[in-house]
């Protein structure tokens, strides 16, 4: 099978490297409006060759679009012209809904899968992939009803063949879930991020003091903001009202805090700790 890849950054490079070792695609194409990012990607064997757009979609059995979210409503509608009857198209987004919405209007919906791995470090670029990023996570295939068979076959053959187990799921309740399950989590260390680099201007003290604690919580506020800012633009409703309930809970700790009320502190972080029995039963680290 002949698999092109646009946008060879952390994702779309982790999958190169997983498809070449299992023996999923006899050919890695390569699209990257990045220069730097496509010579790298070429370089360290991501992919066989680099090719314009069109010349990659014309010779591709399977199309993966992993490009942040906005760029991919951009370019669906395009990729979508150009294909061949039998070429499968999927996206690797965070956000899905609005993804989906844009290839709803298309006639050759049929032939898109839109995905979401759940798997990613704060790494980015070609030289961010890693081998295994996917083994043993989780994706989701979204409004799979509106996929062709033979479109749905080609993926999940593909995410199978990468370690990854499959749950199914519609575009507007990945959304919701998402909002609070990750991009909660990120808009929160980049915040912790901003408010440790404000308050303490010398960064010798911040790794001074920076315990492996400290180092967990903000390791997101690592991430690419090329691709994070248009996830938390496209995902604006459900994320504010996750930001509404996050921030009623700030709330309550300052007063609490300020109020010297231990006891209040204590049972909410005893409530806060049932999330443990939640992880552990996911088999999910803390």
């Amino acid at each position: 099978m002949v698999i092109t890849i646009i946008g060879l950054g952390l994702i779309g490079g982790s999958l190169a490297i997983d498809l070449r070792e299992k023996g999923i695609a006899e050919t890695l194409i390569g699209v990257d409006n990045n220069a730097k990012n496509a010579n790298d990607a070429l370089r360290i064997g991501l992919v066989d060759e680099i090719r314009k757009l069109d010349e990659a979609i014309e010779l591709a059995d399977l199309i993966i679009l992993a490009i942040p979210v906005d760029q991919t409503k951009m370019l669906l509608q395009e990729v979508l012209d150009k294909i061949k009857a039998s070429t499968a198209v999927m996206d690797v987004g965070s956000t899905k809904e609005g993804i989906c919405l844009v290839a709803d209007k298309h006639k050759k919906r049929s032939n898109f899968v839109a995905t979401h791995p759940i798997a990613g470090t704060e790494n980015f670029g070609p030289l961010g992939a890693i081998r295994g990023l996917f083994n043993n996570k989780l994706t989701i295939i979204c409004d799979a009803d509106k996929s062709a068979e033979f479109a749905i076959d080609k993926v999940k053959s593909m995410y199978t063949a990468v370690g990854m187990k499959i749950i199914n799921m519609n575009s507007k309740e990945h959304d919701l879930h998402a909002a609070y399950v990750s991009h909660l989590s990120h808009i929160s260390s980049f915040t912790l991020g901003l408010t440790v680099l404000e308050i303490e201007k010398s960064e010798e003290t911040i790794f001074e003091l920076a315990g492996s604690g400290f180092a967990s919580t903000v390791r997101l506020a690592k991430s690419s903001a090329d691709m994070w800012a248009p996830i938390f633009q496209q995902n604006s409703h459900h994320l504010s009202r996750a930001l509404g309930a996050y921030i009623d809970k700030l709330v309550l700790f300052k007063e609490y805090i300020e109020k010297h009320e231990t006891g209040k502190i204590h049972d909410l972080i005893k409530e806060a700790n049932d999330i443990r029995r939640i992880l552990d039963g996911k088999n999910l680290t803390l």
